[in-house]
């Protein structure tokens, strides 16, 4: 790995988080991924060593100082937790995706009452956006919110939710004015416990097995006034300026994934003997190793730039952080096939790693906006920035 020059403070986040992935996490991955049960024992240890105030602002609880946005801390996490179990890591990084809403929209009193329990990990929030029928279409959700005196009312569901069911703090998108279309939807914090709001069934998944992924059934569910994010009409650049923050922890995920996948295929090219060598030996492993290691080390570069430039103040990143979401992903893909090829039938064992790592690869093209909205996002983008220079 290359020197990042990391300051004192985040070589001791990447530091503790790596002793969490590898005397915590390593030990009770095989089991969760064959029970699918969620890993509160990992999130305990994660509150204890104080990974989740990484991106919360220092006034409530995190390590965040003012005017900064802890996007690079969160990455650097994000990137150690994966290496081992990246569907582990994604119920922490979930959780700063529910709550990254309160930070940026929420009223001083909303961040008080909820960033400080988050802070201390003594809850997980979670993100709802997507519905059955509004995936890529951000735009086409259907669920209700209409006011009724001191609360609104909320009626509908959301769809394929990380941690849900789990967490106690939800930041969910409804429409308030219908009219509107995707301008007239809201942003509200919704507790868990809250009547009305329920729980579909644990999905079944490819992969990243661990985590809970569930429907979210709002059944005239009143929610107090209080608990609107910003104002009305205003969910919808929630949502947006929400997951330009959070893509490049995507791209976080997919580093640690493609990283734990090369370190494995490293491994085993120099213990497995084939023709009487290590098949590291052939010129032809070799150069499968090197374009896994090229291209990881090319996605850890382009999430660090990106989320120091998110830190550092950038105003506007959209395509950048679709961008390298996009990137990253798309590598993770590609070096965990490879790594599966270095191990030849093994690796379609589910005894060996990399098979698992092959599965938990493929989410991150596809939450948080598939790499093809990510590719339409930047092709905008490129024809705006060129229009603007004639």
């Amino acid at each position: 790995m290359m020197n990042y020059f990391l300051t004192d403070e985040q070589q001791m986040i990447r530091d503790v988080a790596r002793e969490i992935a590898e005397k915590v996490i390593a030990p009770v991955s095989a089991e969760h991924e064959e029970t699918e049960e969620f890993a509160w024992e990992v999130m305990e240890a994660c509150a204890q060593a104080d990974l989740f105030r990484v991106s919360i602002p220092e006034a409530y609880g995190g390590m965040v100082p003012p005017g900064q946005v802890g996007i690079f801390n969160q990455c650097l996490v994000v990137e150690e937790l994966s290496r081992v179990d990246a569907a582990i890591a994604v119920s922490y990084a979930a959780s700063a995706l529910g709550f990254f809403p309160i930070v940026l929209f929420g009223s001083e009193e909303q961040k008080r009452k909820y960033l400080p329990a988050l802070a201390d990990g003594k809850v997980l929030a979670a993100f709802a956006l997507t519905e059955a029928n509004a995936g890529s279409d951000a735009g086409g959700i259907r669920t209700r919110a209409v006011r009724d005196g001191n609360h609104y009312v909320l009626n509908g569901t959301k769809q394929w939710i990380t941690n849900g069911g789990e967490a106690e703090v939800y930041t969910v998108i409804a429409l308030t004015d219908p009219a509107r279309g995707s301008r007239g939807a809201s942003a509200f914090i919704v507790e868990k416990g809250t009547p009305g709001f329920s729980f579909g069934k644990k999905e079944k998944k490819m992969g990243i097995r661990a985590s809970a992924t569930r429907e979210l059934i709002f059944d005239n569910c009143r929610v107090p006034v209080g608990n609107l994010l910003g104002r009305e009409g205003l969910g919808f650049v929630v949502a947006m300026k929400t997951l330009d923050r959070t893509r490049p922890g995507i791209g976080a995920q997919a580093v640690g994934i493609a990283q734990g996948a090369l370190d494995d295929a490293v491994n085993y090219a120099r213990k497995r003997v084939q023709f009487g060598k290590p098949i590291i030996t052939q010129q032809a492993v070799q150069h499968i190793l090197a374009d896994m290691a090229i291209q990881t080390e090319a996605a850890r570069a382009f999430v660090y730039a990106v989320a120091r430039s998110i830190d550092a103040g950038v105003e506007d990143f959209s395509k950048e952080s679709a961008m390298v979401k996009t990137f990253a992903s798309d590598v993770a893909m590609r070096v965990t096939t490879d790594a599966v090829q270095i191990f030849g039938g093994y690796g379609y064992m589910r005894e060996y790693p990399v098979e698992k790592r092959m599965r938990d690869a493929k989410i991150t093209q596809i939450y948080e906006g598939t790499n093809q909205i990510q590719r339409n996002i930047i092709g905008l983008a490129l024809a705006k920035e060129y229009a603007a220079k004639k």
